[in-house]
């Protein structure tokens, strides 16, 4: 048989974990006359549905064994889908042992991460862990020439257009593409078959082997820039929380830096999930105002007036459901995507009236402290690392001036420290009564860092009419230590009272003598946080 040849459909074997679709497909390829032949639970769900099944005890003359752990692992089957048909040696083996061919082969395997998600106990896990299963979807897939995979409900369709068109019989393009899937099926499994045994039962943190598996969810548009192509990937476990999974209501597709941006306002915003209302609006990956605030909107206007200009087309992202009067605000310039844990009717009915805004609503907001990891690729390698869920409280600092900082000045250093841990490095953020006063985010020194973040709260100030920058009475958080004097000094200079850093460096000493000389009470975190 040559291997471009179509394939006509005599004898299929079933056996599913994911039932959805069965009934249908095994009534149609009976129409057809396709000897149907199964296993356990999907024999038993087919004869429900009417029809006539073979056991695949019959054919290979064993029953069921060892609590179903021996059942298809059997020359009979592996035979009858191994065999390359139009050998002669291999013909000969199946007419001298009996062997009949089996052309179609549906298998889904049993359900290893939903039973690990639901927190099932080791040996339930253990049990999970198909073995059977992938043995005949890898014979399948290899003999594509002659055998049809399926592996996924959604395809029954498309296999039932091919024996339609094909008078009962499958293309060699629709084998190798369905060959191509079952592979990556099984590849995925034993990936996440790996990592548990990896992450959850042994506890390592590195393995010597990462396996990852991930399914693609949708082709964008185009990358960061029109001459890249893109498309998103989603992690195969269940129960995943972010940007992927968030239910859009309206507006455009996402593109890629949409999906950066947002995943880097849902990040920040998860610091403040126990908190009052906030409001995290970002440009770029970073953000560009941050406040808290009696109610929604306060938290919102605040945050605006942080950096007016660079709202502009930002994504906005809250700790509560949106209401009316915030949508009003937050619709009354151009922003690109809002993320918030709900909406309620009025609010979507405003964000409704801008057609291109994407709005996003999260089931609840990610635990800012979950473990994971991070990954960044490179030439050559991929970069892995543990999530930065570093987290630090008011009894983890230490006051290294002379003069220790006002309960107001230390609610605001804490406030400004988990909105650095979000800024590109080198970070600085001016922050009074829980408001973001002037961002400096991703300048090669600190220094600079620090008048960027000064000359825009004086802008902010001259927009708004105040009569001083915020930054005048701040707290001021710098994301690792200051090397030398100057940054500090430029800070000073902005009007801060209260710094939060890192500590560490070998200048400490000259930084700290020159906070007390400035009355500057500062305290160190012994914690950093780059983000490159």
């Amino acid at each position: 048989m040559n291997s471009v040849s179509d394939v006509k459909i005599g004898r299929a074997l079933l056996s599913v974990s994911d039932k959805s679709g069965l009934a249908e497909l095994g009534a149609a390829l009976a129409a057809r006359g396709v000897e149907l032949v199964s296993t356990g639970g999907t024999a038993k769900a087919l004869r429900e549905a009417g029809l006539a099944v073979k056991d695949v005890s019959e054919l290979t003359g064993f029953p069921e064994m060892m609590d179903g752990r021996v059942k298809t692992l059997h020359p009979t089957v592996h035979g009858g889908i191994l065999a390359v048909r139009d050998d002669p040696a291999h013909a000969a083996s199946m007419a001298e042992h009996g062997i009949g061919a089996i052309d179609l082969l549906v298998v889904n395997l049993y359900p290893f991460e939903a039973t690990v998600a639901r927190g099932a106990k080791r040996d339930e896990v253990v049990e999970n862990i198909d073995i059977g299963g992938p043995s005949m979807v890898r014979s399948a897939a290899k003999n594509h020439a002659y055998v049809t995979i399926l592996t996924d409900p959604a395809d029954y369709a498309e296999l039932l257009g091919e024996l339609e068109a094909k008078g009962g019989a499958t293309t060699y393009d629709f084998r190798r593409k369905m060959a191509a899937k079952a592979f990556a099926a099984t590849a995925a499994y034993d990936a996440a078959i790996s990592s548990w045994f990896a992450f959850a039962d042994q506890g390592q943190v590195f393995p010597d082997r990462l396996a990852l598996a991930l399914r693609k969810g949708e082709d964008l548009r185009y990358g960061e820039n029109p001459h890249q192509a893109a498309a998103i990937y989603l992690p195969q476990r269940v129960g995943a929380q972010g940007i992927p999974q968030a239910r859009q209501l309206q507006g455009k597709e996402l593109s890629y830096n949409n999906y950066n941006d947002a995943d880097a306002a849902l990040e920040l915003i998860s610091e403040f999930r126990d908190g009052a209302p906030a409001v995290a609006i970002i440009k770029h990956a970073n953000p560009c105002g941050v406040a808290q605030g009696g109610t929604l909107l306060d938290a919102y206007g605040a945050a605006f007036d942080c950096d007016r200009v660079s709202a502009f087309g930002g994504i906005v992202a809250c700790n509560r459901p949106l209401d009316a009067a915030t949508a009003e605000a937050i619709t009354s310039i151009f922003t690109e995507v809002v993320i918030a844990p709900g909406a309620d009717a009025a609010a979507q009915a405003i964000f409704a009236a801008k057609k291109n805004l994407r709005l996003l609503l999260v089931d609840e907001l990610p635990e800012p402290r979950r473990p994971g990891l991070s990954l960044k690729t490179i030439t050559g390698g991929l970069l892995v690392q543990s999530r930065d869920n570093g987290e630090i409280g008011e009894a983890d600092l230490t006051v290294v001036t002379k003069r220790a900082p006002t309960a107001e000045e230390l609610r605001d250093c804490l406030f400004a420290w988990k909105v650095a841990k979000h800024v590109k490095s080198n970070a600085i953020v001016y922050a009074k009564d829980g408001v973001t006063a002037g961002i400096g985010a991703g300048q090669m020194n600190r220094r600079d860092s620090s008048r960027i973040a000064a000359v825009r709260a004086r802008e902010a100030a001259e927009q708004a009419g105040w009569p001083e920058a915020r930054t005048v009475g701040s707290a001021v958080a710098s994301d690792a230590f200051f090397p030398f004097p100057d940054g500090l000094l430029a800070a000073a200079e902005a009007g801060a009272t209260a710094v939060i850093q890192p500590g560490g460096a070998m200048g400490d000493d000259a930084v700290i003598a020159t906070a007390d000389e400035a009355g500057l009470a500062m305290v160190f975190t012994g914690m950093r946080h780059f983000r490159h």
